[in-house]
């Protein structure tokens, strides 16, 4: 490989970050090695090793980098919807839609990788913090509108999260019904709040 041509220090962090979110995305992020970086950004395994002493630190700042992206996005699209009900249905919608495929299996692998990689584990919990907290919210909403009952929304948020991540694991290796998985959620949801059968369904 010839030699890369010199770049800024700010400029060349951010192509090495951008390709191994790219990486992570197309290929997981077990898939976020010293050598795979390189090559993705087109430069010598050298010089991501000089800007990244430590893989786990890259993967780390990865996995945060594709989460909190997603996070944000998610945020944006229920921003959009000025009704608990019909916000609750579009979270259910786009999380379990099979859109988000690539991002569930950063998240798997990051769920195997954090028992052993300490740093990565402390960034999981604190993105199902954050994912947790987006779905009260929603919860809390309605709750306080009066189109939902529930005496724990944050007891809610963590349940309901469990399933989502639960339900698309299962969808990666095409067990049960990819089709049903939204409605199957939305009934179990429906119950837990007081809400009439089918009424996540029908907006």
């Amino acid at each position: 490989m010839s030699r890369a041509a010199r770049k800024p220090p700010a400029e060349r962090r951010a192509e090495l970050a951008a390709a191994a979110r790219s990486l992570a995305l197309d290929e997981g992020l077990t898939a976020v090695t010293l050598r795979a970086v390189a090559a993705r950004a087109g430069v010598t395994p050298a010089l991501v090793a000089y800007y990244h002493e430590s893989m786990d630190g890259l993967v780390v700042e990865t996995f945060v980098s594709v989460v909190a992206a997603e996070i944000d996005e998610v945020r944006a699209l229920l921003a959009a919807e000025t009704h608990p009900v019909p916000r609750l249905a579009a979270l259910l919608r786009t999380l379990l839609d099979g859109s988000r495929d690539d991002v569930t299996v950063i998240w798997v692998e990051a769920f195997a990788l954090g028992r052993r990689n300490v740093a990565l584990g402390s960034a999981v919990r604190g993105q199902m913090d954050a994912w947790r907290d987006v779905i009260e919210g929603v919860i809390h909403a309605g709750v306080a509108s009066g189109d939902f009952r529930a005496e724990d929304p944050r007891a809610v948020a963590w349940q309901l999260l469990g399933m989502i991540d639960g339900l698309n694991a299962q969808a990666l290796v095409r067990w049960g019904g990819a089709a049903e998985r939204g409605s199957l959620l939305a009934h179990v949801l429906e119950g837990m709040l007081g809400l009439g059968s089918g009424a996540l369904l029908t907006v």
